[in-house]
């Protein structure tokens, strides 16, 4: 039996008054693949990711993990992770905390997974967010997210402020990740991450 797709996109167009965001793009994400949605500023990504969040409206057939996004949100979004490129969190918040955080709100946050990857970075439990660079924001973020088990992890531009050895670092993390089942997709205009 062929497994549903986790993302189905038939004729996907956005047009913002005169203007095409996307214009009939067709493309499936299968389960457990890592797939790059690439491209310069202004190609459509963003727009087709808020289509595929069930945050705008679109023409054409859109599909998220069998379900329609702009009727079927909230039942998307429970087994959907997404990090935003301009994510943030409060300054005074301690790496501990905002692990306690997010176990007592998301009930498929893995903390000891969460806490694996952090182990690899330099970020200590005890810091502040203040006390981090940007790059080590990202870090954090990035392993929250993945710590939660979900059946699809979006990445909007997860690498705009991560060093070289923290990316290659981080694309071991996925291709763990898809292994075990996650399909992920992967937003940036960096066309040389490809892989």
């Amino acid at each position: 039996m062929t497994p549903v797709p986790v993302i189905e996109a038939r004729g996907l167009r956005k047009t913002y008054g005169g203007a095409v965001a996307l214009d009939g793009i067709d493309f499936t994400v299968q389960p457990g693949r890592i797939v790059g949605l690439m491209g310069p500023n202004g190609a459509g990504k963003t727009t087709a990711l808020k289509a595929i969040l069930g945050l705008t409206d679109f023409d054409g057939d859109l599909r998220v993990l069998g379900r329609d996004p702009r009727r079927e949100r909230d039942r998307i979004m429970e087994e959907v992770c997404f990090i935003a490129d301009v994510a943030v969190l409060p300054k005074w918040l301690k790496v501990r905390q905002a692990l306690d955080y997010v176990q007592g709100v998301h009930p498929r946050f893995d903390r000891a997974k969460c806490e694996r990857f952090l182990s690899a970075t330099q970020i200590k439990m005890h810091s502040r967010v203040r006390e981090l660079s940007k790059g080590m924001i990202a870090q954090l973020h990035l392993a929250l997210v993945m710590a939660i088990d979900a059946r699809l992890l979006i990445l909007d531009e997860p690498t705009s402020v991560l060093t070289p050895q923290a990316v290659e670092k981080l694309f071991v993390v996925l291709k763990k990740l898809a292994s075990e089942g996650c399909s992920i997709l992967y937003i940036s205009h960096k066309l040389h991450e490809i892989r």
